[in-house]
């Protein structure tokens, strides 16, 4: 299965290089959506480390995290009508816990984190107020801030509260102006995709790979949100690459090296056509 999938890569590769490249007009999302994992990982190992060393539980109002340079930082504030950073914990670009570090020294925001707390609440109020959010069985949702390239912006990912099933869609983006004030707020996709993993094929062997398809709303390449999802659940469904199907392109992603190729879809039935040639040639 590796050897069809590099083939495939390869084949990929000869066809892009002979016609426009939508694989770098994909690179803005790409990056973004590594922007949005960055922050949901250090979310999810901050918690945890911050909850082992923090005795007031009641005194916790909430939490985000952002980059900083090649360090990612996670901070806790307090339950108060002028809360104050309760605790931080700073990561380096391997994630790993070890090498965490863990400041539970009360102090006032930053100007950055400040812009980060108004705009999350501003998003929390309005999932809260309007019926464009919708909450499933067995999920919640999660809110990822970021101020990035001048632009400020609330990413809304839909995550399992159950294992087996990586989710995709039930997502939202909210913009905001450079005063914090509301500009815009969509759903990205339309649906919630749930796609389940551990299960065997007729075969006898678990799928290495997944795929979903993009509406034309949706858009025609892979979404920031897909990405930081496939970033941070992929390795526990085992999956080497995860297919984006739109109307134009099939946007690949490659989950062990974290990288996406890009192809019109009519490129991709000419090497899907070329390969079955070449099995019956073989048979």
């Amino acid at each position: 299965m590796k050897s069809i999938i590099s083939l495939i890569l390869v084949l990929f590769a000869q066809v892009l290089a002979a016609q426009e490249n939508p694989t770098e007009g994909a690179k803005p999302i790409v990056e973004e959506g590594k922007m949005l994992y960055r922050s949901e990982m250090a979310s999810w190992l901050g918690t945890d480390l911050f909850l082992e060393s923090y005795e007031e539980r009641s005194n916790i109002g909430g939490y985000f995290s952002y980059a900083m340079g090649d360090r990612t930082r996670c901070v806790f504030f307090s339950l108060e009508d002028l809360p104050v950073i309760i605790g931080a914990i700073e990561f380096d670009s391997t994630f790993q816990v070890e090498t965490a570090e863990l400041d539970l020294n009360e102090r006032s925001f930053s100007p950055l984190e400040r812009d980060l707390f108004e705009i999350r609440n501003k998003a929390l109020t309005e999932i809260q107020s309007d019926t464009l959010f919708k909450m499933y069985q067995n999920t919640n949702l999660n809110l990822i801030p970021l101020i990035w390239k001048g632009e400020k912006k609330v990413y809304v990912l839909t995550g399992p509260e159950i294992g087996g099933v990586v989710v995709f869609g039930n997502d939202y983006l909210i913009t905001f102006d450079e005063g914090n004030h509301l500009l815009s707020k969509k759903a990205l996709h339309r649906n919630l995709i749930p796609i389940y993993y551990g299960q065997e094929h007729a075969e006898g062997e678990e799928p290495v790979g997944a795929m979903h398809s993009h509406l034309p709303e949706t858009g025609s390449y892979i979404t920031a949100t897909d990405i930081c999802t496939l970033m941070l659940y992929s390795k526990y469904a085992n999956w080497k690459t995860h297919s984006v199907v739109s109307e134009r392109y099939i946007n690949i992603w490659d989950c062990e090296t974290n990288s996406l190729v890009v192809v019109k879809k009519d490129a991709f039935e000419k090497i899907e056509k070329d390969q079955k040639e070449r099995k019956k040639e073989k048979d």
